[in-house]
């Protein structure tokens, strides 16, 4: 059996990849990151952003029209009965312009806002979401979003208005052994002799919409030569080009209607005016793509939360157990509060993580990024919610409930389908790490180099030096603030004591985080499990801080504002107990002892704990041969007609 092709790379590469991709400037105020550092800026928040008025008649017409063909062209159950999302659905949402609801009208697009697009997501994920993750991969991350970024005014007129109506795009970068760590990166672009284009080799895995695509964005390395800076490049290509083979349409737990593939590339020639930027500029076209792209996940999981809160009312209320509807009694009522309050909490980060991008004033890569692992962790938890609330029926499928005169609640179907967003567009893991490089990124800009290896002593002395003066500003500010003051924030009535909590919490996080790097330094990247406690203390801070804002704001425009002051009051106080097991976690905890076991496991030393059970996997190897070649297999790829 022929090895895998493998790209050797050593960790300390692996890294410089990654911090080389990074926007390394801060060039707008950045709400979560102010309060990472113990900063509580509520003046970036509040009073909430609104949107323009031209905007939201523009948005509240297409969702108007979206929600009738979902009321009448989405067929769920097909969509999950057959895997495969129906030509003639595609083509309607082709017809509505929900292909372009991103792309400025210029370009023949609706020229949406980010929060109407999310909106739009919301509703569509509601009622199919495959059609969500099929419209989210082609705008988010696929062709418009890094050509509105960074195309040029060729590449624009050229792709974004069959964008916007016609074609179908997928970004491809994970390959067989290419996750998260993209110095791995094997796929590569050759350029010609004649300087006119690049040739592509190699494979990708898990492409998005790449069954069915008209367009992609491809990563791949371009060698380093004369004429050539190299690194990893971004591409648009044609999907029917010579040489592309969709080798395997992929099928998972959930999302059977994604058109999620396996495609091989073979000498295929691209155009060198179709490379998206620079050579080597393609990670960081990747990572500001998702500074936004990111929102489309959480918003999808708002739509799962309001979907699992009516379901669960309306059962609970029908179903009668002990003498009264199980939602009276407490253990199902606080699933419902969690569901209530949490979905509250969730649309609230969304919003206004969106409105902020829309007014581009903040730099939100942090926000957005908290708010794709809070939604992607919460959705998950809500769904499962709704399983155990609804019992046995839960875990049935819809068809056997429709099948024996039941409605056809497909929770089960949920709860599959939520799992894979702590996966993909960075798994739970990635984005704590992310998140965690982002929210220390003013420590090291002041003393990384202390604890740089390579650095020299005099490089060593200098960033003492910045550093004291740094800390000496900045330390004191931490003892004391606006959260030990009784009035401070009482505009906010009841909810007042929880933004004092947050900023006090803010205080708190920044003093521990400073402690640990004091403690650990060098070693402070190996501390993961430290690190994903510092992250999830502040996404629960700002979640905190959104549902009070929005709370606020509905009060002051008279929409459900009592309710909404309710719904913010309960999330908060469910949240400040998960701050407070967190706080306590990040001293008291097992990952030393962890770290000891698994190296164990890896030793064999507990195999005999293996034992006494059958493993039904297959044979073959862990990671699919990539070997770079002609394919032997048919092209599956599916053009919608």
């Amino acid at each position: 059996m022929t090895a895998p092709s493998i790209r050797k790379v050593s960790e300390r590469e692996a890294r410089q990849v990654a911090e080389a991709a990074r926007e390394q400037d801060w060039r707008k105020p950045s709400f979560a990151k102010e309060l990472f550092l113990g900063r509580f800026r509520l003046d970036l928040i509040h009073p909430h952003p609104t949107p323009a008025a031209d905007d939201v008649r523009r948005g509240e017409k297409f969702l108007a029209t979206l929600r009738e063909f979902c009321d009448t062209k989405i067929d769920g159950a097909r969509i999950e009965r057959e895997g495969q999302i129906p030509d003639e659905t595609v083509n309607g949402l082709k017809e509505l312009g929900a292909l372009g609801m991103k792309i400025d009208t210029k370009y023949g697009g609706l020229g949406l806002t980010q929060v109407y697009y999310n909106r739009a997501l919301s509703l569509v994920g509601s009622a199919s979401p495959a059609i969500g993750a099929l419209l989210s991969a082609h705008q988010s991350i696929g062709v418009p979003q890094p050509l509105k970024i960074f195309g040029t005014q060729e590449q624009k007129d050229a792709f974004l208005p069959r964008c916007a109506r016609t074609d179908i795009s997928a970004f491809l970068l994970t390959e067989p052994d290419v996750g998260s760590d993209p110095a791995r990166l094997a796929t590569t672009a050759v350029p010609d002799g004649d300087g006119e284009g690049y040739v592509l080799d190699g494979v990708k895995l898990w492409t998005t919409n790449g069954v069915v695509a008209d367009l992609l964005v491809v990563m791949a390395r371009v060698p380093a030569s004369d004429g050539h800076k190299g690194g990893i490049t971004a591409f648009v290509v044609e999907a029917d080009s010579p040489g592309i083979t969709v080798e395997n349409r992929n099928a998972f737990m959930g999302l059977r209607g994604l058109e999620n593939g396996v495609t091989r590339f073979h000498q295929v020639r691209v155009p060198a005016a179709h490379r998206i930027g620079p050579e080597g500029a393609g990670l960081k076209i990747a990572l500001t793509t998702l500074n936004t792209g990111r929102l489309s996940l959480p918003a999808m999981c708002v739509g799962a939360g309001k979907w699992s809160l009516k379901i669960a009312r309306e059962w609970s209320a029908a179903r009668e157990q002990w003498g009264k509807p199980i939602a009276r009694h407490e253990a199902v009522g606080a699933k419902i509060s969690f569901i209530a309050a949490t979905t509250f909490a969730l649309e609230a980060v969304v919003d206004l993580s969106s409105q902020m991008a829309d007014e581009n004033r903040n730099d939100i890569r942090i926000e957005a990024a908290l708010a794709k692992l809070f939604g992607s962790e919460m959705g998950c938890l809500m769904a499962d919610e709704l399983v155990q609330i609804r019992g046995g029926r839960g875990f049935e499928t819809a068809a056997s409930l429709e099948a024996r005169g039941e409605r056809a609640v497909p929770a089960e179907q949920l709860l599959r389908d939520l799992r894979i967003n702590r996966i993909f567009e960075g798994s739970t893991e990635i984005m704590h790490l992310l998140i965690a490089r982002e929210a220390v990124d003013a420590h090291l800009s002041v003393a990384g180099d202390l604890i740089d290896p390579d650095k020299s002593l005099a490089d060593k002395g200098r960033a003492a030096a910045k550093a004291g003066g740094f800390y000496a500003r900045w330390l004191p500010k931490l003892v004391a603030g606006p959260g030990q003051l009784p009035r401070t924030y009482q505009e906010f009535g009841e909810l007042a004591g929880h933004l004092r909590y947050v900023e006090r919490a803010a205080r708190k996080l920044a003093r521990s985080t400073f402690y640990a790097m004091s403690r650990w330094q060098g070693r402070m990247e190996t501390k993961q499990g430290f690190l994903g406690r510092i992250v999830d203390i502040g996404a629960e801070l700002f979640a905190m801080s959104a549902a009070c804002v929005r709370a606020e704001q509905m009060r002051t425009t008279g929409g459900h504002g009592r309710e909404a002051h309710q719904l913010a009051d309960v999330f908060c106080r469910q949240s400040r107990i998960r701050v407070e097991e967190l706080f306590a976690r990040l001293w008291t905890n097992t990952d030393t002892l962890d770290r000891k076991l698994v190296a164990g496991v890896l030793d064999g030393r507990y195999t005999w704990l293996e034992e006494g059970v059958v493993d039904p996997s297959g044979d073959g190897p862990w990671i699919a041969d990539a070997t770079p070649g002609p394919s032997a297999k048919d092209n599956v790829r599916r053009p919608i007609r």
